[in-house]
């Protein structure tokens, strides 16, 4: 599955365009981790919980949109972008969203 954040794909044909295509997840925070996160900001450095949380969520995001695409029978997702919201206080949505289409190598 080719996937990109522009809208063609050099030396690729876009052939069809299928629609838009998403994956989405809904996160709850660890306490434990805002607590960590709270005591890194006082002292500066990576919050390393929390970026291997929103790597995670993002390769799932993604292979759900390639489910998606493939479902739709697309081979590339074009003008893929994620998105983040907070709902409340506890939960982080997070999406990955694009246009399946079908491409051929010229």
């Amino acid at each position: 599955m080719l996937i990109a954040t522009t809208n063609e794909l050099a030396g690729y044909e876009i052939t069809e365009v299928l629609g838009e295509v998403f994956g989405l997840t809904v996160r709850s925070r660890n306490i434990g981790s805002q607590l960590g996160a709270g005591l890194k900001s006082i002292f500066g450095g990576e919050l390393q919980g929390m970026t291997k949380a929103l790597t995670d969520s993002r390769l799932q995001v993604i292979e759900r949109m390639v489910q998606e695409a493939e479902a739709k029978g697309g081979n590339a997702v074009v003008g893929m972008r994620f998105d983040t919201s907070e709902m409340g206080q506890v939960w982080t949505e997070i999406v990955a969203y694009g246009t399946a289409v079908k491409a051929t190598k010229r």
